[in-house]
């Protein structure tokens, strides 16, 4: 299976780490409800069908990424940085150098 990072272009998926589901709710982190944080940590999905993940270029770029994949066929529709399916937006340049 090919993952096209949007730095380094498509590499195989030996190079990637699999982060998790990427569309769980992280519970606030003050909360104390253990109920939510168990069904966080312990239940999992098993679905078919289009699904988001969370992979991490660790043997490349490191940078992580919201890859949408199918789970019965592996073709892999979109490929995005994790950090841009929030509300920021990426101008497709890599940061470099300390903050000022």
């Amino acid at each position: 299976m090919l993952i096209t990072c949007p730095y380094c272009g498509p590499r195989d998926v030996s190079e990637y780490t699999y982060q998790g589901d990427g569309n769980r709710a992280r519970p606030d982190p003050a909360s104390t409800d253990q109920a939510a944080w168990n069904a966080y940590v312990y239940d999992r999905l098993n679905p078919r069908g289009e699904h988001h993940e969370i992979w991490q270029h660790s043997g490349g770029c490191r940078a992580h990424l919201k890859v949408t994949r199918n789970t019965l066929t592996h073709v892999i529709s979109s490929v995005g940085f994790a950090r841009d399916a929030g509300h920021r937006k990426s101008d497709g340049h890599r940061k470099t150098g300390a903050k000022a």
